[in-house]
């Protein structure tokens, strides 16, 4: 992404048609653009005004309103212009088009994804993690993730991380002032209770990363993989769990040939359930489609985060279920989902067996479906809490990780008394840095450039 300063501009609404268009210009000193759009106007800074978009020679494009946000008042921390017309997709290029010609003797361009953002963001409008919650915000797909987006661009979650940083830096503080004046001979860790101090520390991580966790919950969500033979009930237990006719349901074995996905909320949770082709046995004829089905299957078995494998509880298990078991990937939770007990006579239920958690249920008669719920949350690591969440990414979950580890290392140090002092210090300054690259305070250029390039190009 450039760093220059030059002005931009951007249609700030989704595509497609609308009642209502923006298009946003931002840059310094944007007056001589506001005279040339709206000749003779005179706009107030932060007051609507009612006005015609014209084309240079008077032509009318549009009318709408037009407010003009001086600087530092604005969302970019920039003087910005917004154009308020009506949101049909040739009248706001039109409208674009304008603004780009007007402004092109100041060097005004089409902003690049993320750069409105962007520029709040270097003009300390929003921290990082902020800038990183308007997206999660746009882009939440339930009403908790969107309540937790919230909190996060509020500065909730870079409060927190601000007040672990000073206090790791004020411990800091003490170690290295110790260091300073060793001719004192002050038992530091005593008489500064520095143990107690990062116990603390340490402990309001944990319950940080905790809240973090299951942010990340919120936004990534869970990867589901319904496998098993043909004709076991996965498609009817993802109509079940969706609560809609999703997946065709036939009593003929091989009926789903391709996967079928639907996206389901337990909880707030988005959880991806993704139903693929039964699997036959190596000894069992199938067609050339029915093949390449078998393969997508296990390429998205690859990628799950759990994997229900279906049985059908009427007739048991068959050799063949064990080699489905054989190939799956090591470290991913499996759950062996017992179906069809409305045949077998079985009772809902879930057993703890040394292998795996067995659930007993009927898809077809929609029993015990809300024991696979509870399981599903369980294997997230979900629990409800009254404590607001953050809508946290990998990269700050990674940042949280490396603190407390630096941070279990500086209590080795300090449980060998003063004689680490250095060692202690030191890596209470390198959890430090990890925390600060949660709101930007340490952030290359390249980790910003990925972070804003993901934006859409209006914010």
């Amino acid at each position: 992404m450039n760093l220059d300063s030059s002005p931009i501009a951007a249609i700030a609404t989704a595509p497609g048609r609308g009642g209502i268009g923006v298009v946003r210009a931002s840059g310094k000193n944007l007056q001589s653009l506001a005279q040339a759009l709206f000749k003779g106007a005179d706009l107030k800074p932060r007051h609507a005004t009612y006005i015609p978009f014209t084309q240079a020679d008077g032509t009318v494009i549009d009318q709408g309103i037009a407010i003009w946000f001086k600087a530092p008042h604005s969302y970019t921390g920039e003087d910005v212009i917004e154009l308020q017309g009506h949101g049909g997709p040739i009248v706001l290029q039109m409208l674009l088009q304008r603004v780009l010609e007007a402004g092109a003797e100041q060097g005004l361009r089409l902003a690049e994804p993320g750069e409105f953002t962007r520029r709040a963001y270097l003009n300390d409008k929003l921290d990082l993690a902020q800038a990183e919650a308007v997206a999660d915000l746009i882009d939440a797909s339930t009403e908790a993730a969107a309540k937790s987006a919230s909190a996060s661009l509020s500065g909730a979650f870079s409060q927190t991380i601000h007040a672990l940083v000073e206090r790791v830096t004020h411990l800091r503080m003490l170690v290295e002032a110790t260091l300073d004046f060793p001719e004192e001979e002050i038992d530091f860790l005593e008489k500064s209770d520095a143990r107690g101090q990062l116990k603390s520390i340490v402990e309001a991580l944990d319950q940080v990363f905790k809240q973090a966790s299951q942010g990340a919950l919120l936004r990534e969500g869970l990867n589901v993989v319904l496998v098993g033979q043909p004709n076991v009930g996965k498609s009817s237990l993802l109509n079940a769990l969706a609560g809609a006719e999703v997946a065709i349901v036939t009593p003929i074995a091989g009926t789903t040939r391709d996967k079928v996905s639907e996206t389901i909320q337990i909880e707030g949770i988005p959880l991806n359930i993704i139903d693929t082709a039964g699997i036959r046995g190596h000894d069992e004829a199938v067609d050339v489609v029915e093949r390449i089905g078998i393969e997508r299957t296990w390429g998205e078995v690859g990628k799950a985060d759990v994997i229900l494998h279906l049985l059908d509880a009427d007739h048991g298990p068959t050799r063949h279920d064990e080699v489905i078991v054989a190939n799956f990937p090591q470290g991913v939770p499996v759950l062996r989902i017992w179906n069809k007990i409305d045949l077998s006579g079985h009772k809902p239920s879930v057993d703890e067996m040394a292998d795996a958690t067995h659930i007993y249920l009927s898809a077809n008669e929609k029993t015990g479906i809300d024991l696979l719920r509870a399981e599903l949350l369980r294997i997230a690591g979900w629990q409800q809490t009254g404590e607001s969440l953050y809508l946290a990414r990998e990269r700050h979950l990674i940042a949280l990780r490396n603190a407390s580890r630096h941070l279990d290392y500086a209590g080795q140090h300090a449980a060998q008394t003063d004689q680490s002092l250095d060692l202690f210090a030191e890596e209470l300054r390198l959890a430090q840095v990890q925390l600060s690259t949660i709101t930007g305070e340490f952030s290359s250029d390249d980790l910003l450039g990925v972070i804003f390039s993901r934006f859409c190009i209006g914010k």
